[in-house]
């Protein structure tokens, strides 16, 4: 079987859907138009291709939307880092939404999902598995630990100390981990959602910082809206399990190889040299930004690119424009950069001076 999706199998978006049901589709080239039997060139079958992955992606952020009432942004940045193949750190006071967005995520998603609660004595080895005595075969067997899934919930990572955090590192980087001398391939697609809590809150450790170049994306969640505020509680408070995903439960509407489809098509979307260049640029002006003590390495730059290319798939878009760079842009850089003392102590944050940085670097015109 081809790594394609069937037109028939995704709902239209962005209107209420009723059935899903995507699956890849058998291998079929070179296909035929629908009643001329006329053959289809390569390049309309990639735009069809693109054109079925944009849906389901649409289809996605449609159904995420009817659990997480406002948000959208978040949804979106979420979306954008899946299709990308990145890691997100998710950051807002209790009681935003942080855990529920990403578990509805996980009930869309229909591979392997696991949950890990950080806390002060979490230990390493609860995280990436270890060697058991088996006192029947008198061995050390590797049990796994809950790192071994396709989507891993971090929940309150900063609640554990830095030995703990780091024993993602080399999973959310090299898709593996070591255990025992060994090196255990972990599932693809795989993807770690992390939320913590404010750093001014008590019982919290700051990320290494590592750790923090690996995610791809930081997201922070605001307050909503005064009438968003009111839909949700209208609706929560019509049942007694909505925090259970009572209230509206998503459905199932792609699996793991589906993803894995997503992801190929993403990479593949055009890219112009330009739009390369703003990317490499933005990264760059961070180095010598004044008032900027720690700028953006290259991973930055390559997680514009690639997150450009998958808010280009979920707009429908044929190819990526400057705005889909910049759109991301806060998300990629805000973790990757420390601001000078001075700045601190003027009270200016990471995104107002980033801000200032997207309005002055010029973005090129295609």
């Amino acid at each position: 079987m081809s790594d394609s999706i069937e037109p028939t199998d995704i709902p239209p978006a962005p209107e209420p859907m009723d059935t899903a049901d995507v699956s890849p589709a058998p291998a079929s080239p070179p296909e035929s138009s629908p009643g001329t039997g006329a053959e289809v060139s390569p390049e309309e079958h990639q735009t069809q291709q693109r054109h079925r992955a944009s849906q389901l992606a649409q289809a996605l952020r449609h159904e995420l939307r009817k659990v997480i009432i406002g948000q959208h942004g978040a949804i979106d940045d979420v979306l954008t880092a899946l299709i990308a193949g990145g890691h997100v750190l998710i950051e807002g006071v209790p009681g935003l939404g942080k855990t529920l967005l990403v578990r509805a995520l996980a009930k869309c998603f229909g591979g392997d999902f696991a949950r890990i609660q950080f806390t002060p004595d979490l230990m390493p080895s609860d995280v990436t598995g270890q060697a058991v005595y088996d006192l029947q075969t008198e061995q050390f067997k590797l049990r796994k630990g809950p790192l071994f899934t396709h989507l891993l919930l971090a929940d309150e990572i900063n609640r554990a100390p830095a030995k703990t955090q780091a024993a993602l590192l080399e999973a959310m980087q090299e898709r593996q981990v070591t255990l025992e001398g060994r090196a255990l391939p972990i599932a693809q697609p795989f993807m770690v959602l992390a939320t913590q809590n404010p750093l001014e809150q008590e019982g919290t450790y700051p990320l290494p910082e590592a750790e923090l170049d690996r995610f791809m994306l930081k997201l922070r969640m605001d307050y909503p809206a005064a009438d968003e505020e009111l839909n949700m509680v209208r609706e929560v408070t019509r049942s007694s399990r909505a925090e259970m995903l009572e209230v509206h439960p998503p459905r199932t509407l792609l699996n793991a190889r589906d993803v894995n489809v997503l992801q190929r098509i993403a990479s593949e979307l055009p890219c112009d040299e330009q739009v390369l260049d703003y990317a490499v640029r933005l990264a760059r002006a961070t180095r010598d930004w004044p008032g900027v003590a720690i700028g953006a390495g290259p991973r930055a730059s390559i997680a514009l690119v690639r997150g450009a290319r998958a808010r280009a798939l979920l707009r429908g878009g044929e190819f990526v424009i400057p705005d889909d760079v910049k759109h991301c842009a806060l998300a990629v850089l805000r973790h990757r950069v420390r601001l000078a003392p001075e700045l601190d102590i003027e009270g200016l944050s990471v995104d107002q001076v980033l801000g200032q940085l997207l309005d002055q670097v010029a973005a090129p015109r295609l």
